[in-house]
C-alpha cells in the first residue's frame, strides 16, 4: 500500500527537533516560534461565560459565534482601515494555518500553482502539496526581500495565487508597503489571489509602522488576509485565527471549514473574545522584553564576525543566520544540541539546502526571556564558534 500524495510533502521539522531536545535534557530551545507569556486573564475569565451556556457544548456556526466575529470587525476596523460592509467576510479558524489551507483549497484544484517566496514558511509549501498543487518558489535577494520582478515572471497559466508574509517567518524581515500593494496590484491585473499572512502583526521594532493589506479599498476582491492569536495573546495551544476573505469566497470556504472542523472550538472562542477585549496593547506591552532579546542577541552575534550573515529583521522574533560552513544545516543542529544544548530550525525545511559553502539556521527567541535568552545565545554563539573555526 503508497501513500504518494503524502509522501510528496516534506516532514514537520518542529516535531523532529523537539525529540532530539527530548534525547537531551536541559537543551534551550530557539526553535519553535511561540510568545513568552500566556494569554491575559480576560480570556481565561470568558470561559465562565462558555460554560454558562449550556449550548455552547453543541456545534456553533461554522465560520465563528456572532460576538467574536464582531470583535475581530471592531479590531479590523480600528486597526488595520477595515471597512465593514465593503465585500469582505470574517472567517474564524483554528489558527492560521488552516485559514492558509481554507484558502489554498478554495481558490485552488489540484495542479495549479501558488507562488511562495523562498525562504517559505514551511507549512505553506507543506498545504500547497497537499492540496495536489505546486509551490512555484521565487528567491527573496541578500536581505530576504521581494523581488518584484521575478515574482511576476514566475506567473503562469496555472498560476492562482501570490503569497507573502509580513513581518516573516522564518526571515524577520518586514515587507515595505510599497512592495506589497505591488504584490497586490499585480494579482489584481493577472486575475490571481494574494494571501497575506499577518500572524506577527504587533512583532515590530524600530519604529516601523504596522501596514495591513484590508486597508486596500482596490483588493477587495483578490485579497485574501490571514491573522492569529496564537503569538500576540500567548494563545499557541488555543488554535485560534482568522481571515478576510471577498465575499464570493466566503461560501467556498465554508464547505472546507464544514468538512475539516465544522467550527472552530468554542471555548477557544470565548477566549479570544476576552483577549480581543483586551485589545493589542497586551501585546504591545511586553515587546519591551523581546526587543531586550532581540539586543541581546544581535551583540553576541559580532563574535562570529564575516562567517555569520544576518540580515536586518526589525519584526517577529525571528533571525536567519547565513553560516559560511560546508556542513549541513541539519548537522549544524544535531551538533549543537548535542554538544552545546541548544536548538535550532535548520534553513532547508524554509526552501534553503545546504551547499556551496554555505547554510541557514533560524533563530527564534520568541519564547525566552531575557535571562534564559542571554545563556541560549551565549551557548549558540560558542557552538557556532566552535564549529566554524
Amino acid at each position: 500500500m503508497t501513500f504518494s500524495r503524502m509522501q510528496a510533502v516534506q516532514s514537520p521539522m518542529i516535531p523532529l527537533v523537539a525529540e532530539l531536545i527530548r534525547q537531551h535534557p536541559g537543551t534551550i530551545s530557539l526553535g519553535q516560534g511561540i510568545a513568552y507569556y500566556g494569554p491575559p486573564q480576560a480570556a481565561i475569565d470568558q470561559i465562565t461565560q462558555f460554560l454558562a451556556q449550556p449550548s455552547n457544548h453543541q456545534y456553533q456556526p461554522v465560520h465563528g459565534i456572532p460576538s467574536l466575529i464582531e470583535a475581530i470587525e471592531k479590531k479590523l476596523c480600528q486597526e488595520d482601515g477595515y471597512q465593514t460592509g465593503s465585500g469582505r467576510r470574517v472567517v474564524v479558524t483554528a489558527g492560521s494555518n488552516m485559514g492558509f489551507l481554507n484558502a489554498v483549497l478554495a481558490i485552488t484544484q489540484p495542479g495549479d500553482e501558488i507562488i511562495l517566496q523562498t525562504p517559505y514558511y514551511f507549512n505553506h509549501e507543506m498545504a500547497v502539496t497537499i492540496a495536489g498543487c505546486r509551490a512555484v518558489c521565487v528567491p527573496t535577494d541578500e536581505n530576504y526581500q521581494l523581488q518584484l520582478g521575478s515574482i511576476e515572471a514566475a506567473i503562469t497559466e496555472r498560476t492562482r495565487g501570490i503569497v507573502t508574509i509580513s513581518p516573516n517567518n522564518p526571515t524577520g524581515v518586514v515587507y515595505p508597503p510599497a512592495a506589497l500593494k505591488v504584490v497586490n496590484q499585480l494579482c489584481r491585473e493577472r486575475g490571481l489571489y494574494h494571501i497575506h499572512d499577518q500572524a506577527y502583526e504587533y512583532f515590530l521594532y524600530e519604529g516601523i509602522p504596522p501596514f495591513s493589506l484590508v486597508s486596500l479599498p482596490e483588493g477587495v476582491d483578490h485579497t485574501l488576509s490571514l491573522f492569529s492569536l496564537s503569538k500576540s495573546y500567548g494563545f499557541a495551544g488555543w488554535r485560534i485565527g482568522y481571515m478576510v476573505i471577498p465575499e464570493a469566497l466566503f461560501m467556498p470556504i465554508l464547505k472546507i471549514q464544514d468538512t475539516n472542523l465544522i467550527c472552530p472550538p468554542v471555548i477557544s472562542q470565548y477566549a479570544a473574545l476576552g483577549a480581543l477585549q483586551v485589545g493589542s496593547a497586551y501585546c504591545r506591552e511586553r515587546l519591551g522584553s523581546l526587543e531586550a532579546v532581540r539586543r541581546v542577541a544581535l551583540s553576541a552575534f559580532q563574535a562570529l564576525g564575516e562567517r555569520v550573515q544576518i540580515p536586518t529583521a526589525q519584526g517577529a522574533f525571528y533571525f536567519l543566520l547565513r553560516l559560511k560552513t560546508d556542513w549541513p544545516a541539519m548537522a549544524v543542529v544535531e551538533y549543537l544540541i548535542r554538544e552545546q544544548r541548544v536548538a535550532v530550525i535548520p534553513g532547508d525545511t524554509f526552501g534553503l539546502a545546504s551547499g556551496e559553502g554555505t547554510c541557514y539556521l533560524r533563530v527564534a527567541y520568541g519564547a525566552l526571556d531575557p535571562t534564559t535568552a542571554a545563556e541560549g545565545i551565549g551557548r549558540l554563539v560558542e557552538g557556532l564558534q566552535h564549529l566554524l573555526g
